[in-house]
């Protein structure tokens, strides 16, 4: 079997009576996840109602989708963060470079080379970013408060 990496956030949309888990657990194993790994999974939709997984080895994300329904599991693709774009945010904020930096504690250093191409944030990085473009007040202000 071949594909790439996926990363899934699953819930038990009418409760986990209705969770067909067999079937589940081999959809999710049938993408390169150990059965014990995809039952525990299955099972941590309980509480609190909702499992994130990650699947090695995905051809079709619409068929994963496809086979999860039919198991009773309401499933959503989670797209990793895209290239940041550093520059639009902090442009779109109104602030400079260091400005930005400086109010999420963001290395100054590293900004003009995430801007120019020269190197690329991180996941995490990314992930911060997408946050502070959707959030930028509560994030400063929960930065704020230290």
């Amino acid at each position: 079997m071949s594909g790439t990496p996926a990363c899934f956030v699953l819930r038990p949309p009418w409760g986990m009576s209705r969770v067909r888990v067999p079937q589940a657990v081999l959809a999710l194993a049938r993408r390169g996840m150990p059965r014990l790994r995809a039952q525990r999974a299955i099972e941590e939709m309980a509480e609190p109602g909702r499992a994130w997984v990650a699947l090695p080895e995905v051809d079709d994300a619409r068929a994963v989708l496809r086979d999860l329904t039919g198991a009773g599991i309401a499933a959503r693709l989670v797209t990793p963060p895209g290239e940041a774009d550093a520059r639009a945010v902090h442009g779109r904020l109104g602030l400079t470079q260091e400005q930005f930096a400086l109010r999420y504690g963001l290395d100054l250093a590293a900004l003009p080379n995430w801007e120019q191409g020269r190197t690329k944030p991180g996941a995490a990085v990314r992930s911060y970013l997408r946050l502070i473009e959707r959030e930028p007040e509560w994030v400063a202000a929960v930065l704020a408060e230290g």
